[in-house]
């Protein structure tokens, strides 16, 4: 069949919001949870706008009982619907089927905003397969619906129904753009309680119509308040009874800070722009960061405080830093339409030197506060000293003479290139054996581990590198860790966990991703760590085998079935029953294993979660657990 010719018939022209439903992801970041919720921050953002440039006091977020559609309100001055004086269309219906239209570009109507682009209500209405927009203004209400991007009724008034103004945005994402809809109460929650403290008097009401309840977030203090909530979430205690905080307008914004110094080994700084996360970080974090250490050492150098032999390092000062960092502004620059980091290079400066001298100046007047910090920088600053001793023991026990790796006694390497090299981290001697005999010896090394690893979480790195399960994975993978981490040096180019499916192969699995996430994040960002997922049951019929991962996989096959056939069902207990050949076919062969890539959605969420989950305090983790026992189908004990 002869090739079709490229020419003018080849180019596709997308109007209006065509373009978005074809390529969400250019607006949304995909079409999975992250990007699902997206949609939620969108509408809210603009919402919240309205209280940040003083017209609304209330915000109100209603989680629908079916769990897949919102509705925001607001008691703002409610979107404009006259029509427009050039295409004479409301204005409302511009807004929500126009990309780049909006009331944030002329600088008169909002003096700052989260909502930058004119594209959120458009992108959000493009990708619901319902929206309605109810509008107050004047003593009258004005309703109009929209499914898909496109009306599908005109603009209704009610004459004087309406008592205030304001906006309530309802949609329900389409089915047909996203896999899976199912908005989380927790994750709302959380990004709704931020915006309270960030919007100092704020209330924002979070009704739960499912869950049956209605909360209402309201902070009078702003970030001290935050920075509170986040101490006591992470179960990070502050060493000084009183928080540091400054607040300024500055002739480019509103900046403020809140920080304090804890017991925790890491540090800990949350960013915001114009009440957006910044997961990302960015100009106003550098600034942050850069005004602490001038302002630390500063310190230190003029009283003389540095013990002879110590010599501490950025990283040393912010250790067990917890702090917030909020700017307001009325042009930033995000990277990308998720807004998940600030590139306004202004902006580095302005926080410097609001925080450099005030930080100064408070640690002059409170000197018992600065004598306690400046301790815990020194004792930071030698047990960072320890540590590199102990990396540089285990980069020491690797080179020899030849330059090459002496690599841990039970690692069987690959004998092929990085470039399509896996290190499979195996549950058990018994699985590792099976895994040496039917990987692919060329790109794939096994690496197996004798029992349970070390819980990382809270645990400073000599610790870490005591365990003798972790420093021969430190040293097979060749990149070092901590401080010392150099993607460069990773010696393979797939990490891949390989457990037991049962309860076991859960916690372990868990106890390693608690490494990776604490001790090498580089690893799961740059999307190298994947879970393998080795099947359960073993079906047999005649001469035909089958392979399930999990029940209603069993169930489908044995549904698919013939009514005369009379399978075989066998239970795995582990990677152990499975012969070398069975488990090159199911787990190792890239032709028909199943791989699950390890990735953080969402920043916040994913350390709060793991903080409960793996962290000292037992009461949250059997919090957590217990607020999830109804999604727990089938327990393995």
């Amino acid at each position: 069949m002869p090739e079709k010719s490229y020419d003018a018939s080849s180019i596709t022209h997308l109007e209006g919001l065509e373009a978005v439903r074809v390529r969400p992801g250019m607006y949304i970041g995909g079409v999975d949870a992250r990007g699902l919720h997206h949609l939620a921050w969108e509408v809210i953002d603009n919402s919240v706008d309205e209280a940040m440039n003083g017209h609304a006091t209330e915000v109100v977020v209603t989680l629908h009982a079916d769990g897949e559609s919102m509705s925001v309100s607001d008691n703002g001055r409610g979107i404009p619907v006259d029509r427009h004086p050039k295409t004479k269309r409301p204005a409302l219906e511009m807004i929500l089927t126009e990309l780049h239209t909006g009331g944030k570009f002329d600088g008169d109507s909002y003096k700052t905003s989260g909502g930058l682009h004119g594209v959120g209500a458009s992108v959000v209405n493009a990708l619901s397969k319902e929206l309605v927009a109810t509008v107050k203004r004047g003593g009258d209400e004005y309703r109009m619906t929209f499914s898909r991007g496109k009306p599908t009724s005109k603009l209704l008034k009610k004459k004087g129904l309406s008592r205030g103004t304001g906006t309530t945005i309802f949609f329900a994402p389409d089915a047909t753009i996203f896999p899976k809809i199912r908005f989380d109460p927790a994750t709302l929650k959380t990004r709704l309680e931020t915006i309270s403290y960030l919007h100092r008097g704020l209330r924002v009401v979070f009704a739960d119509e499912a869950g049956a309840t209605r909360e209402t977030f309201q902070h009078e203090n702003g970030l001290l308040d935050y920075l509170s909530a986040i101490s006591t979430q992470r179960k990070a205690v502050p060493i000084h009874p009183e928080a540091f905080s400054v607040e300024k307008e500055t002739p480019q914004g509103r900046v403020d800070v809140a920080l304090a110094w804890t017991g925790s080994t890491d540090e800990h700084v949350r960013s915001h722009v114009n009440g957006i996360p910044t997961a990302g970080g960015g100009s106003h974090e550098t600034g942050l960061r850069s005004g602490i250490h001038k302002a630390l050492r500063n310190h230190i150098d003029t009283h003389n405080l540095t013990p002879r032999g110590v010599k501490i390092s950025p990283e040393d000062i912010r250790e067990g830093l917890l702090g917030v960092v909020s700017v307001f502004i009325a042009d930033p620059q995000f990277q990308g339409q998720t807004k998940d980091r600030l590139n306004n290079p202004e902006i580095q400066p302005v926080v410097e030197q609001l925080v450099r001298p005030t930080l100064e100046q408070w640690l002059n007047e409170r000197s018992s506060v600065a004598e306690q910090i400046v301790a815990r920088i020194i004792n930071a600053a030698r047990a960072r000293a320890a540590s590199r001793a102990a990396v540089d023991a285990v980069h020491r026990k690797s080179p020899t003479s030849a330059g090459r790796l002496t690599l841990p006694g039970k690692l069987a390497d690959c004998t092929g290139g990085r470039g399509s090299s896996e290190l499979f981290i195996v549950e058990g001697d018994s699985a590792g054996g099976s895994a040496k005999q039917g990987r692919d010896r060329a790109t794939q090394a096994i690496l197996p581990l004798r029992g349970k690893v070390l819980n990382t979480e809270a645990t400073v790195l000599t610790k870490v590198l005591a365990n003798k399960e972790l420093a021969d994975l430190v040293t097979a993978l060749g990149c070092g860790v901590g401080k010392s981490f150099d993607a460069a040096k990773l010696r393979y180019q797939r990490i891949i966990l390989l457990a037991d499916a049962d309860s076991d192969g859960h916690h372990i699995t868990t106890l390693l991703l608690t490494f990776f996430y604490r001790h090498m994040p580089e690893l799961i960002r740059s999307g190298s760590v994947f879970l393998a997922v080795p099947p359960l049951y073993r079906i047999e019929a005649g001469k035909e085998k089958w392979y399930a991962a999990d029940e209603p996989d069993r169930e489908r096959i044995l549904g698919e079935l013939p009514a005369n056939r009379k399978p075989e069902i066998t239970r795995f207990k582990g990677l152990g029953e499975m012969s070398p050949r069975e488990l090159w076919e199911t787990t190792l062969s890239p032709a028909t294993r199943r791989l699950e890539a390890v990735d953080i959605h969402d920043a916040l969420v994913t350390d709060a979660t793991m903080n409960d989950l793996m962290g000292r305090d037992p009461s949250a983790r059997f919090s957590f657990i217990m607020d999830r026992a109804e999604e727990a189908e089938a327990i393995d004990v």
